[in-house]
């Protein structure tokens, strides 16, 4: 099990690759890195929209197939969710997801945006805010995309995974919801997020943040300015604005609810999604994967599981993305009766 503190370090890690890789690369001038936007990657489209979940305009990216302007068919759909600290733009534009997503070619994937919420419903929120992220993406994103795409709107063409605070929100939600989800995917997933939050209010536990150097507050606030002129949604950009106010659990049960390791013996064996978890074996969050691969396995649960040397960081996740979303893309095709 993950204790606070290194909980608390993995994030931090994940942040210094946000600062480290902008949603851009980092372009040689004659003496120093500068940060430049990523291109659009084609069949990239960004999709602007009012969410009821959260009370105002939100963004996703959505990539289609090449062939969607062209023909009538149906797609399925896989929704893939970025880590703390993160936004909508990094999988597509960073990460290799509309790379893949492309090179599948009979796949939409959708990139929603969760702020810092750990796409949770927020116990309570100020009078200023309305911080129902599972909502968000449940209710509002899937609705819309269904609404306004061509795609196989049922459980057997929809999955959902993501890296970190992704991977966590696509197990917990993906199992919370699994009527709606055929299979669900975490790599380097911060699984452990909910039980640790309930482990610290029954402990009564005060969470503070970790302190930094002048230095790197400077180079966060550098890289936080250049991200959010490209999340570029108003009110919803710096990550002040991202991390919402108020409490996510007032209880431990409420934090127990999102809790992947509880909440799967929940889910009858008949709707049980297919799982997919990965992890670097450099990565603080590999226990976690193990640990529920080992349950799995104790639970006669079917899995696939893949772990290979990487960290914590865009190196490790641009390789193990192509294969959670081959995976995943296979059996979406299989339980649609498009493969023998």
């Amino acid at each position: 099990m993950m204790n606070i503190s290194r909980l608390a370090k993995v994030i931090a890690l994940a942040f210094a690759v946000f600062v480290a890789l902008p949603n851009g690369a980092l372009a040689q001038d004659d003496r120093v890195l500068v940060p430049v936007a990523a291109p659009i990657p084609p069949g990239l489209e960004t999709v602007k929209f009012f969410s009821p979940a959260v009370d105002r305009m939100m963004k996703f990216d959505i990539v289609l197939p090449s062939d969607y302007h062209t023909s009538e068919r149906r797609y399925a759909v896989l929704y893939l969710l970025h880590g703390y600290m993160q936004n909508y733009t990094v999988w597509g534009r960073n990460l290799a997801g509309a790379f893949y997503a492309r090179n599948l070619d009979e796949l939409i994937l959708v990139l929603p945006d969760g702020g810092n919420s750990w796409f949770i419903n927020y116990a309570s929120s100020p009078s200023s805010q309305q911080n129902n992220w599972e909502d968000h993406l449940i209710e509002d994103v899937i609705g819309h995309v269904d609404t306004n795409f061509r795609t196989e709107a049922s459980r057997e063409g929809r999955a959902i995974s993501g890296l970190s605070m992704g991977g966590f929100a696509a197990f917990s939600l993906g199992l919370r919801h699994s009527d709606m989800f055929i299979s669900i995917g975490s790599t380097s997933g911060a699984l452990s997020f909910a039980r640790t939050r309930a482990e610290e209010i029954r402990a009564d536990v005060e969470r503070t943040p970790g302190e930094r150097s002048p230095e790197q507050q400077a180079r966060l606030d550098e890289a936080d300015a250049f991200i959010s002129e490209i999340i570029d949604i108003p009110g919803f950009s710096t990550q002040q604005e991202r991390t919402p106010q108020g409490i996510d659990f007032e209880t431990a049960e409420q934090a127990e609810a999102y809790d992947p390791f509880k909440i799967i013996y929940n889910v009858p064996r008949s709707q049980m999604p297919h799982i997919y978890v990965d992890s670097g074996t450099e990565d603080g969050l590999i226990s976690e994967a193990r640990e529920l691969a080992q349950m799995l396995m104790i639970n006669n649960v079917p899995f696939d599981y893949m772990q290979s040397r990487g960290r914590h960081n865009s190196e490790y996740w641009r390789r193990s993305i192509g294969h959670m979303m081959t995976i995943q893309h296979e059996v979406m095709q299989r339980a649609l009766g498009k493969r023998p």
